[in-house]
C-alpha cells in the first residue's frame, strides 16, 4: 500500500511539474525562456520598441541586422508572472508571454489590446539553404475584425488597406518589398527577414512566411498613431537626411537623350520658354555599347566632352544626374576587377543582348553581370570607378537604375549563388539597401560640399538613411495605372521611407499610339503631371515618345498651358515643400500622407485610395479618368481621339471629418465629413487646404535658387488655430547638421484673428537679415490659387517676434 501511495505521489509530482510554468531568465534587454523546444527572447530596444526573437533549441546562428541600426537602449522594466504568463512592462507598453504556448501579446499600459500572436502561430520548417541548415519561418497574428493595416512597400494593385490580401514580397521592376506593416491602432511590425516572403491576411490570421531564416525575428513598435509608428521605424532603421533644395524643383528626363548636345539643348529650350526647370537626367548608353554597359566612363562618341556637358548644364543654372546600374558589361574595367575577385553573380539580367535591339538577339549575349553589393570590398570597387569616371566631373546626383536588381528566369540555381553574406536567396530583398547604401556612404566620405541625392528604382527597410528617392518603376501609361500610383506611393511612405515618385506620363506609352501626337496622351500626361506636382519629386520621364513641355504645343494650347501652370505652382510651393522636408528630417514626418495619418478617427477615410495629404495642409485628389478627349478602345489602346471641351466635368472628393476645408482655387470653405463634387476643367485638379494652415508662398522663378524670398507671401486659412515653421539653410551642403540653419515659427490664433511670428532661431551664411511678409487671410475674395493675393498687412521682419491682428 505504501509503494502504491509513493508511486501516486511521484506521478502527481511529475504531473504538477509538467503543468507548472516554465522558468525564465531576465536578460539585459528583457527576458528569455524556452517553450516546447523554441527559445524565445523579448528584447526592449526602447520603451516603445520590442524585438521578438524565436529560434529552435540547439540551433546555432549569428544575425546582424542589415536594416536596424539602433543600439538597444537601457530601458527600465518591470517583470512579473500572472498565472501562465510572464508580463514585462516598460513605461509605454506591456508584453505578455504565455509560458505554456509561447504566444506573445502586446498591450498599452492601461490594458488595451494592441496585437496578439496566434496560438501555435510560430512555425519552423527545416530546409537546406544550399549547404547550410536553415528553416522556412513563419509567424501568424490575429487582428481585430475592423482593423486596417498598411505598408509592405509598393504594390501597384490599387489597394490602400492591406486587409484580405495575399502578397509575395520579392523585389521586382514594379514591386518594392518592405516587410513592414502598421495598423490604424497605432502600432507597427517590422519583419526583419530579407528572403522572398509571403504575406497573407484573412479572417483567421495575418502572417509572414519567409523562404529562409535562422529565426523568427520581428520588431513591435508602438507609436500611438501613424506618425508615431513611422518615428519608431526611423529610430530603428535610421533618419532621413536633407536633400538639396533644388531637387524639389521640376525635372525633365527621357529614355534617352542620345547626345550631350541634345541634353544641353533641352535645358536651353526651357530657359528660352521661361518655364522653370532644375534637373535634367542623362539616361543610359552614354558609355557606348552594351559590352561596355555601365562602364562609368564616356565611350559613346556623341558624348565626347563630359566635363563640358556638366559645365554647360551648370552655366544654365540647372543640375544634372547620370544613370548608373548595379551591373557591368564584360569589356568594362569594373567588371574585370570584380570578376577577378569573384564578386559578380551569374544570372540573367538586363540587357540580355550585346547589341541594342528588341527583341534581344540572344546569338550575341551581352555578358552583363550584377555585382555583389553585399560585399564591402565590391562596394569599394564600385565607388572607385564611379568617383574617377563621373563624380570628378561635378555631377549633382545619381540615378541608380535596376537596384532591385533586374533578375530574369529566377531558377533555384540563381538563388543558390553565394553572396558575401550567404545565399542570394537569404539576402535577396535587401539588395537595394546595400547598393544604394554603398554609394551614399562613399560619397559622404569623399566630399561634404554637395548633399547626396539618389534616385533609385527599388528600396528596402532603412533606405531613407541613404538620401534615396524611389520611383515606381517602368509603369505603363494607362488611367488605372495612374490611379494605382497613389496607393502605391502612400503604402511605401507608411513603411517609413518618405521619398517616392513615378514617371510622369508613364514609362511605356504604347497604349497611346502616336505618343505625344495623340491628344488622348496629352490628357493623361497633364493629369499625371498634376499628381506629380504633389509628390516629393516632380519628374517627367519615359520611353516611346518625348514629353518635354514644348512637345505639347505652345502657349495658348490647352495641354501646354496646363503643364506650365502646374510647374509654376510647384515652384511657388517650394518654401512649403522644403520646410516640410525639414519636418521629415528633424521630426520623422512624412511628405505624402495617407489619410489614416491625420484622420484616423474618421472611419470613412481609412481605405480611400485616391486621396492623400501633401504635408499637413494640402488635401490632394488627382483626376484619374479621361474627361475631355474621347477615344475608342482597340485591344487596350486609346485610338481615334476626339477633343470635347463643351462641358466641364466634375470629380467626387471626400473631405475628411473633424475640420473645415478651403478650395485652393476659389477660397470657398466646406465642412469636413462629406463628399462633394468639384468641377475639374483640364487645368484644375481638386486641391483643398485644411483650416488652420499657414502656407508660405514663394516668388516666381526659373529655378529654385534664382531669387531670395525677401518678399514672401504668407497665406493663412482661418477656421482653426494653426502653426507652421519656415525652415531655411544654404540649400546644398551638410552645414545644417552643424546647426547652420534658421527657423521662423508662425502661429495663428483663430479666435483673436492674430498671427504671431516668432524670433528667428539660428543662422547660416547668406541668410536674409531683413525681409517682408505679406499676410493674406484666405476667403472667397482673397484672390488665391496661382494669382498674386491682396495682402491684409505687410510686415517688416528683422528676426524679432511680432504679432499682427488681421
Amino acid at each position: 500500500m505504501r509503494k502504491i501511495t509513493h508511486l501516486i505521489i511521484i506521478c502527481l509530482s511529475l504531473f504538477m511539474a509538467a503543468c507548472a510554468p516554465q522558468s525564465y531568465a531576465k536578460t539585459q534587454l528583457g527576458i528569455k525562456t524556452t517553450v516546447d523546444s523554441t527559445e524565445i527572447e523579448v528584447q526592449f530596444y526602447s520603451p516603445k520598441i520590442v524585438r521578438i526573437v524565436k529560434s529552435k533549441t540547439g540551433f546555432s546562428f549569428e544575425k546582424q541586422s542589415l536594416s536596424v541600426v539602433k543600439e538597444a537602449e537601457s530601458v527600465e522594466l518591470t517583470t512579473e508572472t500572472k498565472g501562465d504568463e510572464i508580463v514585462v512592462s516598460s513605461t509605454d507598453i506591456t508584453v505578455h508571454l504565455n509560458q505554456k504556448t509561447g504566444k506573445i501579446s502586446f498591450y498599452t499600459l492601461n490594458g488595451t489590446s494592441l496585437l496578439n500572436e496566434k496560438g501555435n502561430g510560430t512555425q519552423f520548417t527545416p530546409i537546406k539553404d544550399v549547404d547550410e541548415d536553415s528553416y522556412v519561418v513563419s509567424q501568424s497574428f490575429v487582428l481585430d475584425q475592423d482593423e486596417e493595416v498598411y505598408g509592405l512597400g509598393q504594390f501597384q494593385d490599387g489597394k490602400m488597406s492591406q486587409r484580405d490580401q495575399e502578397l509575395y514580397l520579392l523585389q521586382d521592376i514594379l514591386i518594392t518589398a518592405i516587410p513592414m506593416l502598421q495598423s490604424d491602432k497605432g502600432y507597427g511590425i517590422y519583419w526583419d527577414n530579407y528572403s522572398p516572403t509571403y504575406f497573407s491576411d484573412n479572417k483567421d490570421e495575418t502572417s509572414f512566411r519567409s523562404t529562409v531564416g535562422d529565426c523568427v525575428d520581428y520588431y513591435f513598435m508602438y507609436g500611438g498613431n501613424a506618425d508615431g509608428v513611422i518615428a519608431q521605424m526611423r529610430d530603428l532603421t535610421g533618419q532621413a537626411p536633407m536633400f538639396p533644395y533644388w531637387t524639389y524643383g521640376f525635372w525633365q528626363s527621357k529614355e534617352r537623350y542620345k547626345s550631350q548636345d541634345e541634353t544641353v539643348d533641352v535645358v536651353k529650350k526651357y530657359r528660352e520658354l521661361g518655364v522653370p526647370l532644375d534637373g535634367i537626367i542623362q539616361d543610359w548608353q552614354y558609355w557606348g555599347d552594351n559590352y561596355h554597359w555601365n562602364a562609368m566612363d564616356f565611350f559613346n562618341p556623341k558624348f565626347p566632352e563630359p566635363q563640358k556637358l556638366v559645365d554647360q548644364i551648370h552655366s544654365l543654372n540647372a543640375n544634372i544626374i547620370f544613370s548608373i546600374w548595379s551591373s557591368f558589361g564584360p569589356q568594362t574595367k569594373p567588371f574585370k576587377e570584380l570578376d577577378q575577385n569573384n564578386m559578380l553573380f551569374d544570372f540573367k539580367t538586363w540587357p540580355l543582348s550585346g547589341i541594342d535591339v528588341w527583341p534581344p538577339d540572344m546569338s550575341r549575349p551581352s555578358g552583363v553581370k550584377v555585382y555583389d553589393a553585399y560585399n564591402p570590398k565590391a562596394r569599394d570597387i564600385y565607388w572607385k570607378y564611379l568617383n574617377k569616371g563621373i563624380f570628378r566631373l561635378g555631377n549633382d546626383g545619381w540615378w541608380m537604375d535596376s537596384t532591385e536588381p533586374d533578375h530574369f528566369n529566377r531558377v533555384d540555381s540563381d538563388y543558390n549563388q553565394k553572396t558575401y553574406l550567404g545565399s542570394f536567396r537569404k539576402f535577396r530583398n535587401a539588395y537595394p539597401l546595400m547598393t544604394v547604401g554603398g554609394v551614399y556612404t562613399h560619397q559622404r566620405e569623399t566630399s561634404t560640399e554637395k548633399r547626396v541625392f539618389i534616385l533609385t528604382r527599388s528600396a528596402f527597410a532603412g533606405q531613407q538613411r541613404y538620401a534615396a528617392n524611389s520611383w515606381s518603376g517602368d509603369v505603363v501609361t494607362d488611367w488605372n495605372v495612374l490611379r494605382n500610383q497613389i496607393s502605391a506611393g502612400l503604402n511605401f511612405s507608411l513603411c517609413g521611407v518618405p521619398y517616392w515618385n513615378s514617371d510622369i506620363g508613364g514609362f511605356f506609352t504604347g497604349n497611346f499610339p502616336g505618343g505625344v501626337k495623340n491628344k488622348a496622351y496629352h490628357e493623361i500626361y497633364v493629369r499625371w503631371l498634376q499628381f506629380g506636382t504633389f509628390c516629393p519629386m516632380m519628374r517627367s520621364h519615359g520611353t516611346d515618345t518625348p514629353r518635354e513641355i514644348f512637345q505639347f504645343g505652345k502657349k495658348g494650347d490647352w495641354s501646354y498651358d496646363a503643364i506650365e501652370k502646374f510647374i509654376n505652382l510647384r515652384y511657388r510651393l517650394l518654401p512649403y515643400i522644403y520646410s516640410t522636408s525639414w519636418e521629415v528630417t528633424s521630426k520623422s514626418s512624412s511628405m505624402m500622407r495617407a489619410l489614416v495619418m491625420d484622420f484616423s478617427e474618421d472611419k470613412n477615410a481609412l481605405d480611400i485610395n485616391n486621396e492623400y495629404m501633401f504635408g499637413k495642409s494640402f488635401l490632394v485628389c488627382p483626376v484619374t479618368e479621361p474627361m475631355y478627349v474621347k477615344t475608342k478602345k482597340d485591344e487596350n489602346k486609346y485610338v481615334d481621339p476626339v477633343e470635347d471641351f463643351s462641358k466641364v466635368k466634375s470629380t467626387s472628393v471626400y473631405l475628411p471629418a473633424g475640420t473645415q476645408w478651403f478650395d485652393f482655387w476659389t477660397g470657398k470653405s466646406f465642412k469636413g465629413g462629406q463628399t462633394i463634387e468639384k468641377e475639374t476643367p483640364i487645368s484644375i485638379m481638386p486641391l483643398y487646404v485644411k483650416a488652420g494652415s499657414i502656407v508660405p508662398w514663394g516668388p516666381e522663378v526659373q529655378y529654385a535658387s534664382e531669387k531670395k524670398a525677401d518678399d514672401m507671401e504668407i497665406r493663412i486659412f482661418p477656421g482653426a488655430d494653426g502653426e507652421f515653421t519656415l525652415y531655411e539653410d544654404e540649400g546644398d551642403n551638410y552645414n545644417y547638421e552643424k546647426g547652420k540653419y534658421a527657423t521662423i515659427t508662425f502661429n495663428w490664433n483663430d479666435s483673436q484673428k492674430t498671427l504671431s511670428i516668432s524670433d528667428r532661431k539660428g543662422e547660416f551664411p547668406g541668410m536674409l537679415s531683413e525681409r517682408q511678409f505679406r499676410l493674406v487671410l484666405v476667403d472667397e475674395t482673397a484672390g488665391i490659387g496661382l494669382d498674386e493675393s491682396t495682402p491684409v498687412k505687410t510686415v517688416n521682419y528683422s528676426g524679432k517676434a511680432v504679432s499682427e491682428e488681421l
